[in-house]
């Protein structure tokens, strides 16, 4: 769950052929919602939908919300990812993500650990386990760019062989392992896939949140979630399949100043593109996986 202690400008791109989401029409420039209270990115497939009723269940709770006459209904959008073949129970008789989505909401913070958490919990590649990731930038104006991504794509995060990542030419001071581009193979891609192997063909995708405090309208908002796809095409091979459900939203604080928007798309990519390798980098072993981790292949 991503929230602010004051409504934020939101907008969303979708270019994955299988998307789950919930709420994004009113994300669109022409449509009357201005601002929404929070954003939610969930497992569980159609299940991890009911995720955004936890966290509007907490921000209704705490008086957040769109006020109307005497009501208040907290304005959520949210996405999901396919991850039901991964261990865990799953033999509940109640859907159990508005749970989870209330106790992500209260456990809302600047500081959180990546990798195998969250949203990211049973996120595959098309090689490792995926998981949940993040990165950000500070641009020449002082305004800061960032990305929060699960990822859980079809495709692979890293080059033939498990080892470089395709996002390494944008990686900052080591963050996911320091290794380079990879010097054999960084421009191949391997036909092999584990987890079509694993799990068949499922739904699968990569779901995100770019996120800037310079000052966007909502239609330069969508604007940076379209740009933002860029850093999905140049960290997973490959991307926006038809079995994918790529989606990116994008928000604006308002914080700061008015920004570049062509600018802050460009590093949102660049960010998401580090989020995502972030993301597989940080994946941990956990009993019953159905693939390895980057960490343990390269141990």
């Amino acid at each position: 769950v991503l929230t602010s202690g004051e409504p934020f400008t939101a907008s969303v791109h979708v270019m994955g052929g299988a998307p789950g989401s919930r709420e994004t029409d009113l994300l669109a420039p022409d449509k009357t919602v201005a601002a929404v209270d929070a954003l939610v990115l969930s497992g569980g497939s159609a299940y991890g939908l009911d995720a955004c009723s936890g966290a509007m269940d907490g921000l209704r709770a705490a008086g957040r919300g769109f006020k109307v006459g005497t009501a208040t209904i907290p304005l959520v959008p949210g996405a999901i990812l396919f991850d039901l073949l991964n261990a865990g129970e799953k033999d509940w008789d109640e859907n159990p993500y508005r749970a989870l989505g209330r106790a992500a909401f209260e456990d809302a913070s600047d500081a959180f650990p990546l990798g195998t958490v969250g949203a990211g919990t049973g996120a595959l590649t098309g090689m490792m386990k995926g998981g949940l990731g993040s990165a950000s930038l500070v641009l020449p104006d002082g305004s800061t760019v960032g990305a929060l991504v699960a990822c859980n794509p079809v495709g692979a995060v890293t080059t033939p062989g498990d080892r470089h990542f395709y996002a390494a030419p944008f990686e900052l001071n080591g963050e996911f392992g320091g290794l380079g581009p990879d010097p054999a193979s960084g421009l191949g891609v391997s036909l092999e896939s584990r987890k079509m192997k694993a799990m068949s063909m499922r739904e699968n995708t990569t779901i995100a949140i770019v996120a800037t405090d310079a000052t966007l309208t909502k239609a330069e908002c969508q604007r940076v979630a379209v740009a933002a796809h860029d850093g999905i095409g140049r960290a997973t091979v490959p991307a926006h399949l038809p079995q994918d459900g790529d989606l990116v939203f994008a928000i604006s604080t308002d914080a700061k100043p008015r920004g570049d928007v062509g600018l802050i798309g460009h590093a949102a990519s660049l960010c998401l593109a580090r989020a995502i390798a972030r993301a597989v980098y940080e994946a941990t072993p956990a009993p019953g996986d159905l693939l390895p981790c980057w960490r343990t292949l390269n141990a």
